[in-house]
């Protein structure tokens, strides 16, 4: 097929975050080739893999596919769907799989064919590729993986390519439910399809992930279209609110990379370096420039979780400025006290930590400017190897922090204000990264397979 421009469609940067109707019908009118949206991340670290649970609520995953799956029926284009679920695992994509099953039904579309594209990788793959050295850590953060800590992860996925995507395609898929994909590569695999450059629909895949975050003002709930040609391609809004700037979009390019211009993917390293942006006068950016270079290895990158702990918080306020002063002071002197009278419990059962929001509760110890306000929201934040024991030790804490004598208090009514009540909060299972590496493949398909079912299908 030879295609002079290919359109792809992204909704909005997360499924079920929601979008303008108007945006999305407006970018219907365009005639785009494809709709495609992401629908995982990391970025709030690794529950949701590990307790099996999504990002968004079912209702607000149902609400944006269903305007997704029937546009793209009525139009006759695909529907591709990234990171199913969240974190892409068995249990996130039969998850979405019923939803997109429950709007085919209700639309009458049982002839649609559907893809699956699971992305699980069992442990026994893991443990034979760490056995060969050819499995390593992503960074020097990741503990070491041993089999102890293998075995004790819950589901491991790993981040697929764009070649499982072109193949569902090329077997006539009309909606394809990936697994955990790289973000990119559901929106590149459309074009690469479709006989468009790799590095032009990666770059553009790179932007359209987020959506409009790319514009000005930026958001990832609204539209925008990706307009592909043979030696470029135009980022649009949909939305006359929003415009995309030279600035706005080389910005987003160098979004989540611990490079200036180089992006590591399944397989590939996307090279930014001599990229142009140029604004059209209309919102509308075109950029050139892109290249890719493929890695002498195929590696995907695997993600696994672990429980490793229990946690309970508090949330408190302080306002009494001779309080503020000494913060951390007393709050090391609370957590002393705690620990003394709990002597016989291993203090390597337990954590106490104390958040400052308003002193250096975002960075910590890295914050420059540690200049507290005149008030403080304070997290006691209690992990614990089991529930019983992070309620224990967390109701321990905020009750001596309540009441505890600092030099030169004067009232005695206690030192924090509650804004709930109950005011201690048993959040459940605490889960880490044990698997975060990067491991070998013979191809960019051997971990990945598919499945297909007709709309009408159980």
């Amino acid at each position: 097929m030879n295609m002079e421009e290919y359109k792809v469609l992204a909704p909005c940067g997360m499924l079920g975050y929601g979008f303008p109707k108007a945006s999305f019908q407006k970018g219907m009118e365009h005639k785009p080739d494809a709709i495609v949206v992401d629908a995982g991340s990391t970025d709030a670290g690794p529950h949701k893999l590990g307790a099996g649970t999504a990002i968004v609520s079912r209702q607000a995953c149902k609400k944006d596919l269903e305007l997704m799956i029937t546009a793209g029926a009525a139009a006759g284009i695909p529907v591709i769907i990234g990171s199913a679920g969240g974190s892409g695992a068995r249990i996130h994509v039969e998850w979405t799989q019923s939803i997109v099953m429950e709007i085919v039904k209700e639309h009458g579309l049982s002839d649609l064919n559907i893809a699956i594209i699971w992305a699980d990788i069992p442990h026994e793959a893991v443990k034979a590729s760490l056995a060969a050295g050819q499995c390593e850590p992503l960074n020097m953060t990741v503990k070491p993986l041993t089999e102890e800590r293998l075995e004790a992860t819950t589901r491991i996925v790993a981040q697929m390519g764009h070649e499982p995507i072109v193949k569902a395609l090329e077997a006539g898929a009309d909606i394809i439910i990936c697994g955990r994909a790289y973000d990119p590569s559901p929106f590149a695999a459309a074009a690469i399809h479709n006989g468009f450059d790799t590095a032009l629909s990666y770059h553009l895949g790179k932007i359209l992930e987020c959506a409009a975050l790319c514009a000005d003002p930026g958001t990832t709930k609204d539209s925008m279209l990706g307009i592909l040609k043979k030696d470029s391609f135009i980022v649009k809004p949909l939305n006359d609110k929003r415009k995309c700037t030279t600035i706005s979009v080389a910005a987003h390019t160098f979004y989540e990379k611990d490079h200036p211009y180089l992006l590591h993917g399944p397989g590939l390293i996307l090279d930014l370096e001599k990229c142009t942006f140029t604004e059209h006068g209309d919102g509308s950016v075109e950029v050139r420039g892109s290249r890719v270079h493929e890695t002498p290895i195929y590696k995907i990158k695997l993600e696994g979780a672990a429980r490793t702990a229990y946690r309970t918080f508090v949330v408190a306020g302080v306002r009494d400025p001779l309080l503020i002063t000494r913060i951390e002071e007393v709050e090391e002197l609370v957590k002393q006290q705690v620990q003394e009278y709990f002597d016989d419990i291993s203090e390597n059962d337990y954590q106490i930590r104390f958040i400052n929001y308003g002193l250096n509760g975002v960075m910590g110890q890295l914050e420059p400017t540690p200049t507290p306000g005149h008030e403080l929201g304070i997290v006691i934040d209690v992990v614990a190897k089991t529930q019983e024991l992070a309620d224990m030790i967390c109701s321990s804490a905020r009750s001596t922090f309540l009441h505890y004598g600092y030099e030169g208090r004067k009232a005695t009514a206690g030192n924090l204000a509650f804004p709930f009540a109950p005011s201690d909060v048993p959040f459940g299972a605490v889960y880490e990264f044990s698997v975060y590496h990067l491991m070998e493949t013979r191809d960019a398909l051997e971990m990945f397979t598919c499945e297909f079912i007709q709309g009408g299908s159980r």
